[in-house]
């Protein structure tokens, strides 16, 4: 995609101006269940993230950043692999296919790198045995110590963060991967979002707003095979949303889980400072799904709306230049990137079958640097297709093409002029044009993915 003499060019130049040339250290903090407004830097009226605000200041925040999957264990997959569903394989919450030496950990540890994972793994049993330092779990907010007293996971992740960081060799350099639980709901605990106690005194005075599109009338223009009561999207809002009180509530909760993971963000990124490595560190702040706020009449995740595809990304990287620092950038970035940007950093080449592209040149190099502006998505159908269907799409920053493939649907929309996703125009023979241009185009990207 990109001219690579003007890539290596813009690293190579970064890396002299550089005070430290020591192979660079990478941390990796992934949030769960985060979209890409839930940060006080993005806009959001309530949430309170300092730590993240502050994080984004000095680096870069990627606005238009999207999974191409929105859901945790696939999610998860393409950010280790770089690669499509498609490609690697993992359709649900089971190991990838594809081989654990063209992940970014195990390309990192076979080139000396101490290399951990803490916290939420997603991808069937963890595998311990190709990390230096690991801890999984996940699922519950409170988790039970073996002397009968209780933590919360996002204490847990902060502890287990810093046990690795205090512990690592100082004669290696080192990548950890904290992985949260937070802002997951407990699927199973009717009060579903449980912060810590001394949480709760956040967000008490302050009415959350509900969106515009969180109505009846929304949900009934949903495909009636997702506009109904049996979808689980559906299912999920009336555990959440379906009454004014129950949506303050669990909303105010969902923010305090977010506030507690920017607090732990806050204290690792300080540790890093206090061990006098933060100069030499690679940070990334991302998310592995976006999240329905009642949007639509639904919650969670998986379909292809805007609400549920886009995540935050904020990128502090030691070779950024100055006038880099702090700015946004509106390119559209992917899950499927990070993993060959964080090789590309560290001088590792990635291996052909990463499908993603290093970010890295949006911030250095000194010309702009050729960029996709369209990307597949895809999702499989869980269950049944009454419970979750498949769904595709070709995103677009002014136009997207969505595909039902299970029901031969499509829809499309027109985000510059309807960016909520509410009048479909797919048969609207105004845009007939563009229905079958984007018709075309999404089967091309749709091959290239696999």
């Amino acid at each position: 995609m990109f001219d690579v003499n003007r890539v290596d060019g813009a690293s190579e130049q970064a890396n002299e101006g550089r005070s430290d040339a020591s192979p660079m250290n990478v941390l990796i903090l992934y949030a769960d269940d985060w979209r890409h407004d839930t940060l006080g830097v993005a806009g959001n009226p309530v949430v309170k993230t300092p730590n993240l605000d502050q994080l984004a200041s000095q680096g870069m925040r990627f606005t238009q950043n999207c999974v191409t999957t929105s859901i945790c264990g696939v999610s998860r997959a393409s950010l280790f692999t770089g690669q499509w569903m498609s490609r690697h394989g993992n359709q649900s919450f089971k190991p990838w296919k594809t081989d654990w030496s063209e992940t970014y950990p195990g390309l990192l540890r076979e080139n000396g790198y101490y290399v951990g994972h803490v916290g939420k793994w997603h991808n069937g049993k963890l595998p311990a045995e190709r990390f230096d330092f690991s801890r999984s779990y996940y699922g519950t907010h409170w988790i039970t110590k073996p002397d009968g007293s209780k933590i919360h996971v996002t204490q847990k992740n902060e502890n287990d963060a810093m046990d690795f960081l205090k512990s690592r060799p100082a004669d290696k350099p080192f990548c950890l991967t904290v992985a949260f639980f937070a802002t997951h709901a407990e699927d199973s605990h009717p009060q579903q979002f449980l912060p810590q106690p001394e949480s709760m005194q956040l967000y008490q005075d302050i009415t959350i707003p509900v969106p515009v599109n969180a109505t009846q009338e929304s949900f009934e223009r949903l495909p009636d095979f997702v506009g109904n009561e049996k979808n689980e999207g559906r299912n999920r809002w009336h555990w959440r949303f379906d009454t004014p009180e129950k949506y303050q509530t669990m909303m105010k909760n969902y923010y305090r889980l977010a506030t507690e993971v920017d607090t732990t963000c806050g204290r690792i990124l300080a540790e890093l400072k206090k061990q006098g490595v933060a100069e030499n560190t690679l940070v990334i702040f991302t998310t592995d799904n976006g999240y329905y706020h009642a949007e639509h009449g639904l919650a969670d995740k998986w379909y292809p709306h805007q609400e549920s595809i886009r995540v935050p990304l904020i990128i502090r990287d030691p070779r950024m230049p100055q006038q880099a620092v702090g700015q946004t950038n509106d390119e559209f970035t992917l899950n499927v990137d990070l993993a060959p940007t964080i090789l590309a950093a560290v001088g590792i080449k990635a291996p052909e079958t990463m499908q993603g592209t290093d970010i890295a040149p949006l911030y250095l190099s000194k010309s702009k640097p050729q960029w996709r502006d369209e990307f597949f998505y895809e999702h499989p159908m869980l269950r049944s297709t009454d419970f979750i269907p498949a769904s595709e799409a070709l995103v677009r920053k002014d136009w997207k093409f969505f595909y039902w493939p299970e029901f031969d649907r499509e829809q499309l929309f027109n985000l510059k002029n309807d960016p909520i996703e509410e009048n479909d125009l797919a048969a609207n023979p105004e845009h007939a044009a563009q229905l079958s241009e984007m018709r075309a185009r999404f089967a091309k990207l749709k091959a290239a993915a696999k």
